[in-house]
């Protein structure tokens, strides 16, 4: 394992706290996620179901978790599957969880093997007086999940063998806990990015006109790795020059020229928990007057959104006052005029030209976390603030973002100590 080992009571913790939204007579089943194959008999690198990752930390395929609160029998109210190892599978893949490491890690007493959950679940189903049944689906409102998942296979399954029982949507509840971050969450989130701002700091010291964008890449992929992170939190943007005004530009595969900008995305997942930052620097080393004067616009409206956010905040409200803020610095850089904004159309206002995107997203175990953006924001949210302009005919593309923990009385910066103001990120990369 790359990263400290992590209390189980976080585990036991949240899944105590799902427990107290439930109806009586209930069951919650989550499953891991697939591993996804490529061609011929290549697989992609594992990625865990985040809900299962909250209730178990658990980073294992075929795993599942079932709770059952009012079962008769109070050893059954908790039970994980595990797959089951052999000497064949340790060979070919290496160690699998043994139960008592399972009891360990999870909290969790009685572990059985992924070959025993029909036997079981049939006597759950039928003999615990069970009622209602919550089963998880990926609601994000910005996903499109074309591949069947393990989840969904499962919900079919389930609701054909077992065709009157009352179903529920897991969902909406684990938008609500996950939402909000415990301790020994933001502990995590914020390794994640004291990791990026290692990286980033090493990269200030490498780019120079002539590097590639890759290269760049490849020094960001060294330093997470050395640090412990599996690697990034989401493909990395790097992204020099007209690159910069392409909003998610992942090719990383041109020349950084002399007298450009370069855009930085990038974020280290540390223990299955994202960072993302974005920074804009000089590839020579030194803004120019245009684009150290579009920089701190970017950065005074960061700054200025930064201080918005408070309990009770309504994301759409705020991205509204953002908005306002980046049009009076749009006006500042003399790309439009105070009379312009007078005769603009009503459902195409001149600012979104230059700032085409959201403000923020919430962030946690998923790059873009879940919860819903029309509830009031809470203390224990952590959000991320990344205003831009774009200014595409004149190659000039910048981004600052940080990461923030919202609490009762304003915010902490989780990325306080990464550099960007333009006079210490020029020191740094000529130091």
């Amino acid at each position: 394992m790359r990263y400290k080992s992590i209390s189980k009571e976080l585990f036991v913790n949240n899944r105590k706290n799902l427990l107290k939204t439930l109806k009586p007579n209930s069951v919650v089943v989550v499953n891991a996620n697939d591993i996804m194959p490529t061609n011929s008999d290549g697989t992609m690198r594992f990625k865990q179901n985040s809900d299962l990752f909250y209730f178990t930390g658990v980073d294992q395929e075929e795993t599942i978790l079932v709770l059952c609160p009012d079962f008769p029998d109070k050893r059954y109210r908790e039970i994980l599957f595990l797959r089951e190892t052999s000497e064949l599978i340790s060979i070919w893949e290496g160690h699998k969880l043994t139960k008592e490491e399972a009891r360990n890690l999870t909290g969790i007493e009685t572990i059985l093997w992924t070959s025993e959950f029909p036997k079981w679940f049939n006597t759950i189903m039928l003999m615990g007086d069970t009622e209602h049944v919550y089963l998880n689906t990926n609601d994000h409102y910005r996903a499109e999940t074309v591949v069947e998942t393990r989840e969904a296979r499962f919900i079919k399954w389930c609701q054909d063998k077992f065709p009157l029982h009352k179903y529920e949507r897991l969902a909406p509840i684990m938008h609500q806990l996950r939402s909000v971050k415990s301790a020994e969450e933001i502990n995590l989130l914020q390794e994640a990015c004291d990791i990026t701002e290692k990286a980033f700091r090493r990269v200030l010291g490498f780019v120079k006109p002539g590097v590639m964008e890759y290269e760049i890449e490849a020094e960001y992929a060294h330093e997470f790795l050395r640090l412990g992170s599996r690697g990034f939190a989401y493909t990395p943007i790097i992204a020099s020059g007209a690159n910069a005004c392409v909003l998610h530009y992942i090719e990383n595969d041109q020349q950084c020229m002399d007298g450009d900008l370069l855009l930085l995305d990038v974020g280290a997942e540390y223990a299955n928990y994202n960072a993302d930052l974005t920074r804009t620097i000089p590839v020579s080393g030194k803004f120019t007057k245009r684009q150290r004067d579009v920089y701190n616009a970017v950065l005074r409206i960061k700054k200025a959104a930064t201080k918005m956010l408070k309990p009770g905040e309504l994301y759409y409200e705020y991205h509204k006052e953002v908005q306002k803020i980046t049009e009076s610095e749009l006006i500042g850089l003399k790309l439009f005029d105070k009379k312009d904004v007078k005769n603009q159309p009503k459902d195409k206002p001149l600012f979104s030209k230059y700032f085409m995107h959201g403000t923020g997203h919430q962030l946690g175990l998923d790059v873009h976390d879940v919860g819903s953006m029309y509830h009031k924001m809470k203390a224990g949210q952590v959000w991320t603030v990344e205003p831009g302009i774009y200014i595409r005919e004149e190659r000039i593309g910048i981004r600052i973002e940080n990461n923030v923990l919202i609490q009762r009385s304003g915010v902490k910066d989780l990325m306080k100590n990464i550099p960007e103001e333009a006079d210490e990120i020029e020191d740094l990369m000529n130091a």
